[in-house]
């Protein structure tokens, strides 16, 4: 069962695919709400909002088809880097100029106990599916990060699994690892959606694949294909090192680091389509712009 929002008469909504997709309207205000209520319940959310449809409304059309907002306003975004090889080989490549004849801090993180968490972005940062994500204006290589999203509760428990595209400056991070947060964290620089798969109805979180395609002028450019099963650490691994003497908040989604990585001659340009496609999740579809292209159509607008 996969949970979503939409936006009718200037409201949003919260809705619900069912597994033979059927899209339902909920009587709840947000995803988390509903977490909340089921568990007073005593059921699971998938159970208990099986057991709610009678009361709720269907919508009468495909869930794609509606004017889809985010599927929830995460308070707080973290990422995990380095956790595939092919991010590993793509962030050493970035730091040794092409040079991949010496280890690097990068092979080191692959390999410690401790993995690579940073905070990606906030509620006012991250978009939904539908909405133009920002390229900074000082960068020459950037990219999109296809990755599987975790969305957890305050206490570390994942309620479901999202897509979620980490744009990444290469070059930033390439100068110096310290310039992370600037190849990291700009406005509209983290995009989530357009559904969240509840986690109880995924029967192998490791057996999904996914997909990242870039098209430019309605020609596609790149195409990446790939599997969680490729993930080098645990999921809940990932979740206890977030949450080791670390406050977290209902709705927090953590995203797991990236296994397609687009060719190193290759940078995002303004007005390119980018899907990330996830197994049993959906397509999130975004377009990248520079942000005073953005500002400019907003004050025009």
């Amino acid at each position: 069962m996969r949970i979503f929002r939409y936006r009718e008469s200037s409201s949003i909504h919260l809705g619900a695919v069912t597994e033979e997709g059927e899209a339902y309207r909920l009587n709840a205000p947000d995803l988390m709400s509903l977490v909340g209520e089921a568990r007073a319940a005593g059921l699971s959310v998938s159970g208990y909002v099986l057991r709610n449809l009678a009361q709720s409304v269907p919508i009468g059309v495909r869930a794609e088809s509606l004017d889809l907002a985010a599927p929830l306003d995460a308070p707080e975004v973290w990422a995990a880097g380095v956790t595939y090889q092919r991010s590993r080989e793509a962030r050493n490549f970035e730091a040794t100029a092409g040079k991949l004849d010496a280890d690097t801090f990068y092979d080191k993180v692959y390999e410690a106990e401790r993995p690579e968490l940073f905070m990606k972005s906030t509620a006012a940062r991250t978009v939904g599916p539908g909405a133009q994500v920002c390229l900074r204006s000082d960068s020459t290589w950037q990219v999109p990060e296809a990755e599987l999203g975790l969305v957890l509760d305050r206490g570390g428990a994942i309620v479901g699994y999202t897509a979620g595209n980490d744009m990444s400056c290469r070059d930033i991070e390439g100068e110096n690892p310290l310039y992370l947060p600037q190849a990291k964290i700009w406005k509209r620089s983290c995009a989530i959606g357009p559904f969240v798969r509840l986690a109880e109805t995924v029967a192998d979180p490791y057996a999904l694949g996914i997909a990242c395609r870039i098209y430019r002028d309605g020609r596609m450019v790149v195409e990446e294909t790939a599997n969680t099963g490729q993930l080098k650490r645990r999921l809940e691994e990932l979740v206890g090192f977030l949450k080791r003497d670390n406050e977290l908040f209902d709705g927090t989604v953590l995203l797991t680091g990236t296994c397609l990585v687009p060719p190193n001659q290759f940078t995002l340009a303004s007005g390119d389509r980018i899907e990330i496609e996830i197994e049993g999740i959906g397509t999130l579809v975004n377009t990248a712009v520079y942000a005073a292209e953005l500002d400019a159509a907003m004050i025009q607008g």
